[in-house]
């Protein structure tokens, strides 16, 4: 066999080992960012959950909550009152009308079952609500607050994953949507997620 053979079979080899080389490290990248989209979308189904909880605890109890007791306790045993509204209106002798607002309670329904049915959730465990996905028992972290906006006092509330998935996500980041996942605000009275 002369030397041009032998160096032919031999970059032969190095290329197909450089190629696959290319095709795992190409391969091993696609696949670690489809698990943290994997990941995500469960920590973002999580925070909805948390969400419309939190929404149905202020409708009853009139504000939200930062303790995970009460919330879950909530969920568990809670009832969502059904309630209608109407109002009547009453012209006075003067011409001004004068508004009657009746407020008629007509039941309630567990949080449970109209919130987290199974239709909704399938597989809905309530001990696992609070609980960051691909975490060792790490909690969401839960503020809820009453601040001042325009003289009037009202409330917000914040719901962060405390240990994001994607080391990518940083709380400093001028990138909101680029930050550890959450919905609300400390500082605005909004409940939307930064992923939305």
């Amino acid at each position: 066999m002369n030397l041009t053979k032998i160096l032919t079979y031999v970059f032969f080899v190095v290329a197909i080992l450089l190629a696959l080389f290319l095709f795992n490290s190409i391969k091993s990248e696609i696949d670690h960012k489809k698990r943290i989209a994997e990941v995500e979308a469960r920590v973002i189904e999580k925070l909805k959950m948390i969400r419309e909880a939190q929404t149905a605890y202020l409708g009853s109890n009139g504000e939200y909550t930062a303790d995970w007791d009460k919330l879950l306790s909530f969920v568990d045993t809670g009832k969502i009152y059904i309630v209608q509204n109407r109002e009547e209106i009453i012209t006075l002798d003067y011409g001004a009308d004068s508004v009657v607002l009746y407020i008629d309670t007509l039941g309630s329904v567990d949080v449970m079952d109209s919130l987290f049915n199974e239709k909704k959730y399938p597989g809905f465990n309530l001990d696992e609500m609070a609980i960051i996905p691909e975490t060792k028992g790490k909690k969401f972290q839960m503020f809820a607050d009453k601040i001042t906006k325009g003289n009037v006092e009202v409330d917000v509330i914040e719901v962060k994953d405390i240990a994001p998935f994607d080391k990518d996500r940083e709380e400093d980041s001028e990138a909101r949507n680029r930050q550890p996942l959450r919905f609300g605000s400390r500082s605005q009275v909004t409940i939307s997620g930064n992923w939305e």
